[in-house]
């Protein structure tokens, strides 16, 4: 809650000047917390808004104080304001009712059609009218974007506010559609203000330095965004692509800044490394799977030279799993021949011996013994998570690979020590995946699996998960 609290405070919204000559001056000396005596005033104000009384620059004008009055509260001041929203503009009961007689009550299809349309309106709660308003005031769009994200945060104290999260998921899912999106491309040329907000939103592969993230825009490399045409200085979603020869199987050789570069002609493969949602108010708003496809077909209309688009992608809940599964003492983990491997590199008996003692060791990527003791039984287990371990039915348990498989991807090869970064060995014991994307497969792999939850993979995967 901090980091976005600081986040809007620095937020450029140029309201203030808007909101001057509003109707009700007193917001400007609500207390943070919105104390009970102060509650009448935002109720008002948003009643006055509801009304829309005068002509656009009084309605901006109503919605600017509004909104730049939440700006100023606390997260207790927050809550009770948007409290005041659910509890004082929700759907009004009398008129649903009556719209529903009409239309249950009609005789002829004409009557029902306006019966349906009138029913469809009165379902809508009052507070959706007063929300949209924000869409006429600059980075209105953006300020309802993290106002979501900040209820989301919220809600875990006050569960009542999850109406309101639906409200505006439904609202940001009708402004959001992909046909509005434009797919740019970023550079080294680009604004300092979009780089640095790709620094910061960086999600998978943390940006070190301006030098790391010029490296990362170098000529053997490509990054692409999607922008909304009413947040341009706001990217919504971005992959980072490497130009290189055969598969990565390495992700700190990947981002090697004294790594030579490579001339893009003379590449066969386009590597996805990091894809970041950079919008946490854009949770559950779907268009990751058509930046990958329109990159592709960006790519390798741009570059023919190109023959293979494949992921280096993390595998974040391997380890969690493997705990889980330890914890519930799986007899069929580990062979003799690896049981007998891992006793030997660490004094201890069976799978919650060897194997948890030496995974909790730190160092034991560094040591020999340990690292070829517990290559074969963690690849293999990997293997069987990525492949086994569901949710919600047929969906896996891994995020990235239903993230991937959806998108028409193949699981193609388990690299081992593909990430020894801090990150890497806490959340998949070093391990990396490549996700292969062959363009006359996409479209079948993506319904053989949206359908029936049937995962592609290569023979190298289902070779490993069976040991």
């Amino acid at each position: 809650m901090a980091d976005l609290l600081e986040k809007i405070k620095n937020w450029k919204f140029p309201w203030k000047e808007i909101a001057m000559g509003g109707e009700d001056d007193n917001l400007t000396q609500l207390a943070p917390d919105l104390p009970d005596s102060q509650q009448a005033l935002v109720r008002k104000q948003m009643q006055t808004c509801l009304e829309a009384k005068g002509g656009e620059v009084s309605a901006r004008s109503r919605a600017a104080q509004l909104g730049q009055a939440y700006l100023n509260l606390n997260e207790t001041g927050r809550i009770r304001f948007l409290n005041i929203l659910i509890d004082d503009f929700a759907t009004d009961q009398i008129r649903v009712d009556e719209a529903l007689k009409a239309y249950q009550s009609a005789q002829d299809a004409e009557t029902r059609q306006t019966g349906e349309n009138e029913l469809r309106r009165a379902l809508e709660p009052a507070r959706m009218k007063l929300l949209r308003q924000f869409n006429a005031l600059p980075q209105g769009v953006k300020f309802l974007v993290d106002l979501r994200a900040d209820v989301m945060k919220m809600s875990k104290k006050d569960s009542r506010l999850k109406v309101l999260e639906r409200d505006l998921k439904d609202l940001l899912i009708s402004w959001f559609d992909v046909g509005f999106l434009e797919l740019r491309r970023l550079t080294w040329s680009s604004p300092a203000s979009v780089l640095e907000k790709i620094t910061e939103y960086e999600a998978v592969h943390s940006i070190t330095s301006w030098n790391d993230l010029k490296n990362r825009l170098a000529r053997d490399r490509r990054l692409f965004a999607f922008f909304h045409p009413n947040m341009p200085d706001e990217p919504l979603i971005f992959v980072e692509v490497a130009l290189v020869n055969g598969m990565s199987d390495n992700v700190q050789e990947l981002l090697d800044e004294d790594a030579p570069l490579l001339d893009p002609d003379e590449a066969d493969t386009a590597i996805f490394y990091s894809i970041s949602n950079a919008q946490a108010g854009l949770a559950g708003i779907s268009f990751g799977n058509f930046l990958i496809k329109k990159v592709v077909a960006h790519i390798s209309k741009d570059m023919p030279n190109l023959k293979n688009f494949a992921t280096l992608s993390p595998i974040p809940g391997f380890t969690k799993w493997l705990d889980q599964t330890l914890a519930e003492g799986d007899s069929t983990l580990l062979n003799p021949k690896e049981r007998n491997a891992l006793k030997k590199a660490s004094g201890q008996k069976g799978p919650k011996g060897g194997l948890k003692h030496l995974l909790e060791t730190a160092s034991w990527k560094d040591d020999p013994q340990a690292a070829d003791a517990l290559k074969e039984p963690l690849m293999r287990l990997c293997a069987r998570y990525l492949m086994d371990a569901k949710r919600k039915g047929t969906r896996p348990l891994d995020p990235v690979a239903h993230f991937h498989l959806s998108n028409g991807a193949r699981m193609e090869r388990i690299n081992w020590m593909g990430d020894i970064s801090k990150k890497g060995m806490a959340q998949s014991a070093g391990m990396m995946i490549n996700y292969l994307y062959k363009l006359k497969d996409i479209e079948r792999n993506h319904e053989l699996y949206s359908l029936d939850g049937k995962i592609s993979a290569s023979s190298q995967v289902k070779a490993l998960k069976k040991g």
